[in-house]
């Protein structure tokens, strides 16, 4: 029979200086209560903090120290990468990625200041080229440039029908004298023949021909400003040169039965010849 092997192997590790370590810690731990059941804390929220949190794990020798995410350090996020779909990564801008409209490049804006006064130009060419066409059109064949005439037959018989006077029509005057008016009304004191003429300068003549007595009709016609400037003779009878208003001046020619006014800013010579077709 084999003897047994525990007894020298309990003397081996008795010897042992490891075992001799572990049977000191036994017995401290024993000597400070160790197996006695302690307090415990008091189980504490979710949210709340312990009172004397765990510290991390130191590195040792030869092992990579444990990094904390970027995130979870409250580092503020890089751009997101994106995925083309051609197995390469591309970076997200940040202001699209934010929500935010991205700010065109500066240059667009002076670009396109500076072609606003072209753009102007244009548009006004536009817009003025068919407006002087259509002012072509009128004038050369519309003939925009004449005075509209009128036929001054119908007041004329009007006025002899009434037979409040004598009724004189201009007769020779050329083809450049243009009647532009004509009528006759009642007014207080008698009735009035007007016959409006634009002269061959293009200036404006009127014959005036009333039965009003002369001290209320000229200052009617010549208003305030009418002074006479003395007698002058016309196709063999004597007219009076009168002021008018303005730039106006006037031949005046008394009758018993009636008075005849040539006024207007035409020169006095084309009055003249006006006042000298009045036979």
């Amino acid at each position: 029979m084999r003897p047994s092997p525990l007894p020298a192997l309990s003397l081996i590790l008795t010897r042992s200086p490891t075992y001799r370590r572990a049977g000191a810690a036994v017995a401290c731990f024993a000597a400070t209560g160790g197996w006695k059941n302690g307090e415990v804390e008091p189980a504490q929220p979710v949210d709340r903090t312990p009172a004397e949190p765990t510290p991390p794990p130191r590195a040792g020798a030869g092992e990579p120290a444990l990094v904390e995410p970027a995130s979870a350090a409250g580092a503020s996020p890089g751009p997101a990468a994106a995925d083309t779909g051609r197995g390469d990564v591309a970076l997200a801008d940040p202001a699209s990625a934010a929500g935010e409209s991205p700010v065109p490049p500066a240059g667009r804006d002076k670009v396109r200041s500076e072609r606003s006064p072209k753009d102007m130009a244009i548009s006004m060419l536009v817009l003025l080229i068919p407006i002087a066409l259509l002012l072509a059109f009128y004038r050369g064949f519309l003939g925009g440039d004449q005075p509209a005439t009128v036929d001054p037959a119908p007041a004329l018989d009007q006025a002899r029908a009434a037979q409040a006077f004598p009724v004189t029509r201009p007769a020779g005057l050329g083809p450049d004298w243009k009647t532009v008016s004509a009528s006759y009304r009642s007014v207080e004191g008698g009735s009035n023949l007007r016959l409006g003429y634009l002269t061959p300068e293009g200036r404006g003549a009127q014959v005036v021909q009333s039965d009003v007595p002369p001290e209320r009709l000229l200052p009617a016609e010549l208003t305030a400003e009418g002074r006479p400037q003395g007698p002058t003779e016309v196709s063999g009878r004597s007219w009076q040169l009168y002021t008018a208003r303005g730039n106006e001046q006037a031949l005046v020619l008394l009758e018993p039965d009636r008075t005849v006014i040539v006024v207007g800013d035409a020169r006095e010579n084309e009055l003249r010849q006006l006042a000298g077709a009045l036979h």
